[in-house]
C-alpha cells in the first residue's frame, strides 16, 4: 500500500462510525469510509496513511462476520481496532475472543499500562471512557501485550509487539470518553506519522471548484434549493464552477416555516443566485392526502420534488445536471454502502430510479459544521449559516398523522413563538436544533371555564455535533413556562404542550 496522509475507517456497522471520522478530522487529518466488505482492490486504493477498524453490532465467532483482509491488515500500515475492531484483530491474529458473562456498557474505568495509545494522557494510569460490548478478547495472539484493562479485569487495550496494530475495547471517539482525542492524537501523530493538513478553506474551494467545472462541461445545472445551509453552500459553490449555467429552483411545497418563503428569496437575492419561485403547495399536499406512514411521506416528497425539477427544468430550456446539498449524515441514515435505512432522507432514498438528469452533490463527504466553515469562507452572512438545520421535506416530518393545510398551520405558528422565545432568551446560537413537532394526539382542556378538545404540541431542543448522536437540551423553566403559555393563548386549537427529553439514540432527532 502507498501511504498517504489519510486515514482509512472500515465500517463493521457501528452507529459511531461517522463520529470517528469527525473526531480524526477535527484533528486536522482528512478521513475516508469504506465498508468492511468492499473489494480488496478499493481497500488497497485508498492508500491510507492508517486504518481504524470500527465497532459493530456483530460477533467475532459468527460465521459471516464482518472481516478485514489479512492482506490489509499485514501491508505494514498503522492498525487501531476500536471495540469490534479488536475483537476482530484478536480474532485474525490468532487470540481467542469468547462470549462475556454480562455486556460493559455505558461509563466505566479502566487501568492503564504502557501503550502507545496512552502517551498523550497526561500520566493518568485510570481512564474513565465509554464501553458498549458483549465478546472479551481472553488470550492475545502470540506476542501481543494487553495495554489496558477495566475494572472486571477484562482486556480493554492491547498492542503488537512493534506497535503498529494497536486496539482498544472501548469508545475513544466519544465524549463520555473524556481523553478520547488524546488517545486519537497519539495514533494520528504518534503511531502513524500523520501531519494535520486538512483543512476546508479556499483551497478545497477551488478544488470542488475545478471538479464541478470537469464533470458539468458545457452541461446545464438545475439546483433544488430547500433554504437550507446545505443546499445553499453547493449553490455557491457550483456558481463559482459554472456561472449561468447554474439555475436554482426553490418550491415551496406547503411545509415550510412561517414566512420561510420570503425571508429565504431575500437571503438568495443578496448572493446574487439566479432563483426561480415555483408555489406547488397544492400539489404536494394534494399528493400527500391521506398518507401517514412516514417513510411514505418522505418518498412522495422525494419524488414529487424531482418531477417539479424535471419540470421547471424543461421550461427553462432542459437540464443536464441535479445539483443537491447531499451531507455525509444523509447518506448514512439512508443506508447507502450497506448500513440500514434509519429513515430515507427525500435527496437520497427518494429519487426516482427513471431520474434522466445526472446528479451533483458536492458537500456529499462534509459533515454539517465542515459545510458551515466552507458556507463561512464563502462569505455566506452568518446569520444564515447559523440557521438551526431543516429537513427537505420540512413540517412534513414534523407534523405526525395526515398532512393538511389546517393543521400544518397550526405547527407553523407554535413553532415559530418557540424560536422566537429561543432567541430572546440567547439560546438559540447554542441550540444544535430546536423545533415543534404536531403530534396526532388531541387531549381535554379547560379554556375560560369551556371544555376543549385540542391538539398537541411537542416542544424538541437538542444539542449534537454531527447529528449523528445528540443530547436533549435542558432548556430553563422559565423558557418552558413562557413558551407554553404563549403557544396555548396564541394558537387556539392547542391546550397542551409536551417537552421531548429524548437523545439520539434511541430516538432520531426529528419525529418522522
Amino acid at each position: 500500500m502507498k501511504r498517504e496522509n489519510k486515514i482509512l475507517i472500515i465500517d463493521c456497522g457501528s452507529q459511531y462510525t461517522q463520529l470517528i471520522a469527525r473526531r480524526v478530522r477535527e484533528l486536522g487529518v482528512y478521513s475516508e469510509i469504506l465498508f468492511w466488505d468492499s473489494p480488496i482492490e478499493k481497500l488497497r486504493e485508498s492508500n491510507p496513511t492508517g486504518i481504524i477498524i470500527s465497532g459493530g453490532p456483530r460477533s467475532v465467532l459468527d460465521g459471516d462476520a464482518p472481516a478485514v483482509p489479512m492482506e490489509i491488515l499485514n501491508a505494514g500500515v498503522p492498525v487501531l481496532g476500536i471495540c469490534y475492531g479488536m475483537q476482530l484483530l484478536a480474532h485474525q491474529f490468532g487470540g481467542a475472543v469468547e462470549r462475556g458473562s454480562s455486556a460493559e456498557y455505558g461509563r466505566a474505568a479502566v487501568e492503564v499500562d504502557e501503550g502507545r495509545l496512552f502517551t498523550r494522557c497526561g500520566g493518568d494510569k485510570k481512564l474513565t471512557v465509554w464501553m458498549s460490548h458483549w465478546d472479551e478478547v481472553k488470550r492475545l495472539p502470540d506476542g501481543f501485550k494487553v495495554t489496558a484493562r477495566s475494572e472486571s479485569g477484562a482486556m480493554a487495550g492491547f498492542e503488537s509487539p512493534d506497535g503498529r496494530v494497536t486496539a482498544l475495547q472501548f469508545h475513544p471517539e466519544v465524549a463520555h470518553t473524556p481523553k478520547g482525542q488524546e488517545i486519537l492524537s497519539a495514533f494520528l501523530f504518534d503511531i502513524c506519522g500523520c501531519t494535520a493538513d486538512w483543512t476546508l478553506g479556499n483551497e478545497w474551494i477551488d478544488h470542488e471548484i475545478e471538479k464541478i467545472r470537469a464533470k458539468v462541461g458545457g452541461g446545464k445545472v438545475i439546483c433544488g434549493l430547500s433554504g437550507g445551509v446545505d443546499s445553499t453552500v453547493s449553490a455557491v459553490i457550483t456558481q463559482r464552477a459554472v456561472g449561468s449555467q447554474l439555475h436554482c429552483i426553490f418550491v415551496d411545497h406547503g411545509m415550510l416555516r412561517k414566512d420561510e418563503g420570503r425571508q429565504v428569496m431575500e437571503t438568495y437575492r443578496s448572493l446574487n443566485l439566479n432563483v426561480h419561485f415555483v408555489d406547488a403547495s397544492e400539489r404536494f399536499l394534494t399528493a400527500l392526502a391521506g398518507v401517514t406512514e412516514p417513510e411514505r411521506k418522505r418518498k412522495i416528497i422525494g419524488e414529487l420534488f424531482i418531477r417539479v425539477f424535471e419540470e421547471e427544468a424543461r421550461r427553462l430550456g432542459g437540464s443536464d445536471w441535479l445539483l443537491q446539498g447531499t451531507i455525509y449524515p444523509d447518506v448514512v441514515e439512508s443506508g447507502h454502502g450497506g448500513g440500514g435505512v434509519i429513515k430515507s432522507h427525500h435527496n437520497v432514498g427518494g429519487l426516482p430510479d427513471d431520474m434522466k438528469m445526472g446528479l451533483l452533490e458536492p458537500l456529499r463527504d462534509l459533515f454539517k459544521d465542515e459545510v458551515r466553515r466552507v458556507g463561512k469562507v464563502l462569505g455566506i452572512a452568518p446569520h444564515f449559516l447559523g440557521r438551526h438545520p431543516f429537513p427537505g421535506p420540512g413540517l412534513a416530518v414534523r407534523c405526525l398523522g395526515e398532512l393538511k393545510k389546517e393543521r400544518l398551520d397550526i405547527l407553523r405558528e407554535a413553532d415559530a413563538i418557540f424560536i422566537e422565545e429561543t432567541r430572546k432568551a440567547g439560546l438559540y446560537d447554542s441550540i444544535w436544533q430546536a423545533f415543534c413537532a404536531l403530534l396526532p394526539v388531541r387531549s381535554v382542556g379547560v379554556v375560560g371555564d369551556v371544555r376543549t378538545y385540542g391538539e398537541t404540541i411537542a416542544l424538541r431542543a437538542v444539542s449534537s455535533l454531527d447529528a449523528m448522536t445528540a443530547e436533549w437540551v435542558h432548556l430553563p423553566y422559565e423558557l418552558l413556562d413562557t413558551v407554553s403559555r404563549r403557544i396555548c393563548n396564541e394558537v387556539p386549537q392547542v391546550n397542551r404542550v409536551v417537552l421531548d427529553v429524548t437523545s439520539k439514540p434511541p430516538a432520531t432527532i426529528e419525529w418522522e
